[in-house]
């Protein structure tokens, strides 16, 4: 197990009604906000009205800006920052999923540097701080309402981009899962996808003797893989939501990764998909994520020998462990087309024309100088227009 060193200072305010007292949590914190969010979904729920409702009632003032996408745009982070500089805005309240919450972290980082906050995002260097970022969870997928983490498209370049930061962990964030029930199932299957790539990325490792967080891992899948096939079933199955939810948070705290050496080589991947074609980001790594295991899983053989038996359910004789790991893939893949999410990369629209790009974008060989992605195996281009291929 390696050092590390933790802590997560988010507050989570969680189950029915929380959303009522936002007003009330956010009074310590500021008396001037902005209100930032997505389309219109917000206002056709009532949630919108409610939250202002409760800043009236607090007396916050607050200023808004809508028109968060998914894979959230760098354009809309800078009109954001000119807002805040603008008004004096003390906070940003992020009622919404990941885009929205990713979309006011940038904001929030862009307020404290004075250059473009896209620098931030190129050469991952620090900022002194951020303006404080709020949130009322819509959408459990992203565990950004914990995390220090942002991913911002450049839609100019056509590149997306992760940073992190620990001035970025919310301050507080709201999670009722009755704020779930009119989500599409397709937006629950993106999500849910994304919650389980958060655990993977985390899960397959190098490092030994972690049996508590390798507990937790799986736990945690398996929470999150037999709940969602309830909510997919039963978009209004509170409890259900409840699992789904906390496990959304808990998948990205960093909590699961202590102690641990990290992959992120498909989240790498996946963002090229994002960046040129749009897709759902979760849709993406369902598509990405078995591929990679193919290819991969022979650098550490025994961890996915691991997976497939105490997540999958795999049983079989351990004197073929290739059999093993290659049937907990296959259940995998079936979890996933359970959910209604894409197999290949053809289901999401993309043909053969940009993998090599793709894949020199992945690790930075487009720009100069190569980077390889990945921690279990370091992957450099030519592996990730191998693994493109795969997931044909």
């Amino acid at each position: 197990m390696l050092n590390f060193d933790f802590q997560n200072s988010t507050r989570i305010v969680f189950g029915r009604d929380t959303q009522n007292a936002v007003g009330e949590l956010l009074k310590p914190y500021a008396k001037k906000i902005l209100l930032h969010y997505g389309g219109s979904s917000i206002k056709k729920s009532g949630l919108y009205d409610t939250v202002a409702a409760s800043l009236n009632a607090n007396d916050i003032e607050f200023v808004e800006l809508g028109g968060v996408v998914p894979n959230p745009r760098l354009s809309l982070v800078h009109e954001g920052i000119r807002l805040c500089k603008a008004e004096n805005v003390e906070l940003i309240l992020a009622v919404g999923g990941g885009s929205v919450i990713d979309s006011a972290k940038a904001i929030a980082a862009g307020m404290y540097y004075d250059g473009d906050v896209w620098d931030l995002f190129e050469t991952g260097r620090s900022t002194d701080g951020a303006l404080p970022v709020a949130t009322v969870l819509t959408i459990p997928a992203a565990g950004s309402e914990s995390s220090m983490n942002t991913v911002i498209t450049n839609e100019a370049i056509q590149k997306k981009l992760g940073y992190g930061n620990v001035h970025l962990r919310p301050c507080f964030s709201i999670v009722n899962p009755e704020l779930f029930f009119t989500l599409p199932k397709n937006q629950i299957a993106n999500g849910v996808a994304d919650m389980i790539s958060h655990i993977f990325e985390r899960y397959f490792t190098n490092t030994t003797e972690t049996d508590l967080t390798d507990g937790l891992c799986e736990a945690t899948l398996r929470t999150i893989m037999k709940n969602a096939l309830l909510v997919v079933k039963n978009p209004r199955d509170y409890d259900a939501w409840c699992q789904v939810g906390f496990g959304g948070t808990v998948a990205h705290n960093d909590l699961l990764g202590m102690g641990r050496e990290q992959d992120w080589g498909c989240h790498g991947m996946e963002h090229e998909l994002s960046a040129i074609y749009d897709v759902a980001h979760g849709a993406g790594l369902a598509v990405v994520t078995p591929a990679w295991m193919k290819y991969v899983y022979k650098s550490n053989i025994n961890i996915f020998v691991q997976f497939a038996v105490n997540v999958m359910g795999v049983s079989g004789s351990f004197r073929n462990p290739d059999a093993i790991v290659m049937e907990g893939i296959e259940r995998l893949s079936e979890f996933f087309k359970k959910m209604g999410l894409p197999s290949t990369l053809g289901q999401l629209g993309i043909d053969e024309s940009n993998l090599e790009l793709m894949a020199k974008k992945a690790t930075r060989e487009a720009y100069g100088k190569e980077y390889p992605i990945g921690g279990l195996k370091k992957l450099y281009w030519q592996d990730v227009l191998e693994i493109y291929r795969l997931a044909r």
